[in-house]
């Protein structure tokens, strides 16, 4: 998933779709250690998808602070 499509969803959508590819990504996990996977690089990329996801949702909780004035310098 690129960063403009993370970017174009909404705060609901993108926390629910975290919580969907976390547990996607952690059945691979399992998956890979009982049968090796054809192609283990995914898990790889979904590590990196998520990361994305929490980054930008990080990113927003931030903004969404600095408007209200809650961070301090």
């Amino acid at each position: 998933m690129k960063m403009n499509e993370i970017k174009g969803l909404e705060t609901k959508e993108l926390a629910e779709k975290l919580e969907t590819e976390v547990a996607n990504y952690q059945q691979m996990k399992l998956n890979h250690a009982v049968t090796p996977m054809e192609n283990p690089s995914q898990i790889k990329a979904a590590r990196r998808d998520i990361a994305r996801m929490k980054t930008e949702l990080r990113l927003r909780e931030c903004n969404a602070a600095l408007t209200k004035g809650e961070l301090n310098k």
